[in-house]
């Protein structure tokens, strides 16, 4: 039996990876192994993973890291879970086997069904209880529309045979060996089946979506016991004590603890989280309303913004283009250039999120002429990120919420080019960490905090980091130059420009 100084493994399976990182307790890295994930694309809007491909990568690279640590010296005492939100999975109560591929967070086959729903009246009830709304990103009409194309398969959810699950829930089923079905309230407040004032199921949402309330997990808090591994997986039985949305995890990272606070994370998505305390606040600027965290019974709130497109702008520069071999190729090129040109990417390749939430939009270039090359395009890439989080922010202070210092995080946020840039056409200070791994730390405070090692928020906060701070810079009125140009380049790509 391993011992010695005890270490958290926590597990973050992403839209692009899975990874699992080993935590000391002083919230250091000690052991880490990621693995990619493949995305397929059945149809035009469609996106999905094999869900055994989800698992057995989570797998494999938590049993690695695992490993390394242990070998290192120290003892793994409890795992965290940190997950893509929303990519929905329904399966084999008897089997545990899923009887569809996971429909991902991005997938926008359900846009004519949120149409059909919005079409009867039905959108503000959804807003008023869910704090979300009527759009095909979040998980009830993916449920919905499994169960409506499975053969069979809701008749058997009726009868209790099937299970549905953020990616959390069905790696609790696989890693308790099938005893757990549970989810936490962050990933819960993601369905649109969950009533965030009440902090439980919605009989009305479930009628609304059609879903089955047999198909739904136990709601818990984000640090709470979730049961323990099988044992034949790690070679000993494991407590899951933490269990937070990806995005609420890097909130919790990055030590959002107090209103006012804001992190967004720079991934494939970009993902914007504010905290607004006890409270959940109705966005007049269709944000969504969502549980930041809920710790011993209580919940926290947030207003959050998603961006669909942030780092998948420059994977397509890569893999689709060809213009560049590796991201980090984009910060040289964006410098290489005086200004942007008057180039505008918009990329909208799955619809548009907040504050437009347009599913029928899609991406477009403008401004191009013959003298625009790889670096207009690599420069409007990483503008274009900066551009969404601006229109996120104004809609946040336009709500009545009052912003501190922006932290950022997730793979883009290691160029300092676009950085500035953000700090610059937001006006806001922009903090990043010198570790950027915020969202599975996240997920292993939880899990310590269950253990009673970085205890309560002020004691984790107090926690020595180092961040690196970038000021605005800008003048005003280049500011409002580069905001029109983007301002009229949405316009022109909104399906319903209005």
């Amino acid at each position: 039996m391993p011992a010695g100084p005890p270490l958290i493994l926590a597990i973050d399976q992403g839209t692009t990876s899975s990874r699992a990182l080993v935590f000391n307790a002083s919230a250091e890295v000690v052991a880490s192994a990621r693995a990619e994930v493949l995305q397929l694309y059945p149809t035009e809007g469609w996106v999905e993973h094999d869900p055994e491909a989800i698992w057995s990568t989570t797998l494999a690279t938590a049993r690695q890291a695992l490993t390394a640590a242990e070998r290192g010296g120290g003892e793994v005492v409890a795992i965290g879970v940190t997950n893509q939100r929303e990519t929905t999975i329904v399966w084999d109560r008897g089997t545990g086997a899923p009887i569809y591929d996971a429909i991902v967070w991005q997938d926008r086959r359900t846009a004519g069904a949120c149409r059909e729903l919005e079409a009867q009246g039905l959108a503000e009830t959804v807003r008023a209880k869910s704090g979300l709304l009527l759009d095909p990103y979040f998980s009830a009409a993916k449920v919905a529309w499994i169960l409506s194309h499975v053969d069979g398969a809701r008749g058997a959810a009726r009868a209790g045979r099937l299970a549905f699950g953020t990616v959390d829930s069905f790696l609790l089923w696989r890693l308790t060996g099938g005893r757990v079905h549970a989810t936490d309230a962050t990933n819960a407040s993601r369905t649109s089946l969950y009533d965030i004032r009440r902090g439980d199921w919605c009989e009305d949402l479930c009628r609304i979506f059609d879903v089955p309330r047999a198909l739904l997990p136990d709601v818990r808090d984000c640090s709470a016991e979730y049961g323990r591994t099988a044992p034949e997986l790690f070679g000993r039985p494991i407590p899951i004590l933490g269990v937070i949305g990806d995005q609420q995890a890097a909130g919790v990272g990055q030590c959002g603890f107090a209103a006012g606070d804001v992190k967004t994370t720079f991934g494939t998505g970009g993902f914007m989280v504010v905290n607004t305390g006890g409270t959940p606040v109705d966005s007049r600027h269709r944000l969504l309303s969502t549980v930041a965290y809920r710790l011993d019974g209580r919940s926290t709130y947030a207003l959050e913004g998603s961006i669909f497109v942030a780092g998948a702008a420059v994977q397509w520069l890569r893999d689709g283009l060809g213009l560049i071999r590796t991201a980090a190729e984009t910060e040289g090129l964006a410098r290489s250039l005086q200004g942007n040109g008057g180039v505008y990417l918009v990329p909208a390749f799955t619809g548009l999120g907040a504050p437009h939430w347009d599913p029928d939009a899609r991406g477009a270039l403008f401004g191009l002429t013959r003298a625009s090359g790889a670096a207009e395009l690599a420069r409007a890439a990483l503008e274009s990120a900066c551009y969404q989080s601006r229109d996120l922010f104004t809609a946040v202070a336009e709500d009545g919420v009052a912003l501190n210092a922006m932290k950022v995080d997730g793979g883009m946020a290691a160029n300092d080019w676009m950085l500035q840039f953000l700090a610059d056409v937001t006006d806001l200070p922009v903090e990043r960490p010198a570790e950027l791994e915020t969202t599975a730390l996240g997920a292993a405070y939880m899990a310590r905090r269950a253990c009673g090692v970085y205890g309560e928020e002020a004691a984790f906060a107090a926690l020595p980091r180092r961040r690196r701070r970038f000021e605005p810079q800008m003048d005003a009125r280049k500011r409002e130059r580069l905001l029109d140009g983007w301002r009229n380049a949405v316009r022109r790509t909104l399906s319903d420009p209005r």
